[in-house]
C-alpha cells in the first residue's frame, strides 16, 4: 500500500549507478514524484582517498555526475532536485575531503561514519565477532563526534550505523547519544533519521528511536531519508518517521539550497 503524501516531503540520501544504486538518476526522480515528494537529492558515496571501491564512486565521474545532476534539475519543474554527495569521515584526510566538496556547487554534503580503522561496521557481522562491543560503539561515536566538527558536512548521515547487525553493548550508552547530540549542536550539523535500517538486520531507522527527543531537547535539525539503492525504498515508511519525529518533540525539518539550510514545517 503506498503511503500517505506528505505536505512537503524531501529525500536527500538517494544512490545512483554513480555508485552503489541500481538505476539512474531518471528513474530515481520518477519514484519520487510518484511518492508526492517536493524535492529530491542525490548524494552518491565518495571516498576521499580515492581508493577503488566498488560502493564509491571514481573521483573523475564527479565532473560528470555534477553536470549529471544540475542538467536534470533544468528539466524537472514538478520537483526540485539537489546535488549532495554522502563524503566517508576519514581522520587524516581533511584537505582531500576539503578540496573534493568545494569542487562543485553541492547543495550539501552528507558526512557518514563507515570506517573503524581499515573495516567498515556495515558489511558483515564479522566485523563484530570476538571484540569489545562496548569498544567499538565508544569509537564509532567518538567518530561521529569528530566529523561534525570539521564543519565539512551539513548532515550526518545514519548516526549510529554501527547498528546495523544488532550487536549491542552491555550497558547503558546513553551518555553516547547526549555526546552526539551535544556535539552536533555546538556544531550546528543536522542529522538524518535514516529508514533503511528497516531493510536491515536491525530493522529499525537510525539513530535509536528512543533517543530522538534527547536531539530534540539539544535543537539538532532533523531530515528524512531512504538512503535508497533501489526507486521501490525512496520515501519509504517516511509517514511512520514523521510520525517519530512528531512524538519526540519536531515540527520542523531541515531542507539544503546552496549549502544553506532552511527550516520548514511538517
Amino acid at each position: 500500500m503506498e503511503e500517505k503524501r506528505m505536505d512537503y516531503g524531501t529525500d536527500y540520501h538517494i544512490h545512483t549507478t554513480y555508485s552503489d544504486g541500481r538505476v539512474g538518476p531518471e528513474a530515481c526522480i520518477e519514484a519520487a514524484v510518484a511518492r508526492g515528494l517536493r524535492e529530491i537529492g542525490f548524494s552518491d558515496h565518495l571516498n576521499p582517498s580515492g581508493e577503488h571501491l566498488k560502493w564509491c564512486m571514481d573521483h573523475d565521474r564527479l565532473p560528470e555526475y555534477a553536470k549529471h545532476i544540475m542538467r536534470l534539475g533544468g528539466e524537472h519543474p514538478e520537483i526540485a532536485v539537489r546535488m549532495g554527495i554522502e563524503v566517508d569521515y576519514l581522520p587524516g584526510m581533511e584537505k582531500e575531503t576539503e578540496r573534493l566538496i568545494n569542487s562543485f556547487p553541492f547543495d550539501y554534503i552528507i558526512g557518514s561514519v563507515h570506517y573503524l580503522g581499515e573495516e567498515t561496521v556495515d558489511l558483515g557481522p564479522e566485523f563484530y565477532i570476538g571484540k569489545d562491543i562496548d569498544k567499538i560503539y565508544e569509537n564509532y561515536f567518538n567518530l561521529v563526534c569528530e566529523a561534525a566538527a570539521t564543519g565539512f558536512f551539513d548532515i550526518i548521515g545514519h548516526p549510529d550505523l554501527v547498528r546495523i547487525h544488532r550487536y549491542m553493548p552491555k550497558g547503558d550508552i546513553t551518555h553516547l547519544y547526549s555526546m552526539m547530540a551535544s556535539a552536533l549542536e555546538i556544531h550546528d550539523v543536522a542529522f538524518e533519521l535514516n529508514t533503511n535500517g528497516r531493510n536491515k538486520p536491525l530493522n529499525d531507522f537510525y539513530p535509536d528511536r528512543k533517543y530522538l527527543a534527547l536531539f530534540a531537547e539539544h535543537g539538532v535539525p532533523v531530515c528524512v531519508n531512504s538512503d535508497a539503492h533501489f526507486p521501490e525504498r525512496i520515501g519509504q515508511y517516511f509517514d511512520e518517521a514523521y510520525d517519530l519525529l512528531r512524538q519526540a518533540g519536531y515540527r520542523d525539518m531541515a531542507v539544503f539550497r546552496k549549502r544553506e539550510r532552511y527550516m520548514i514545517p511538517f
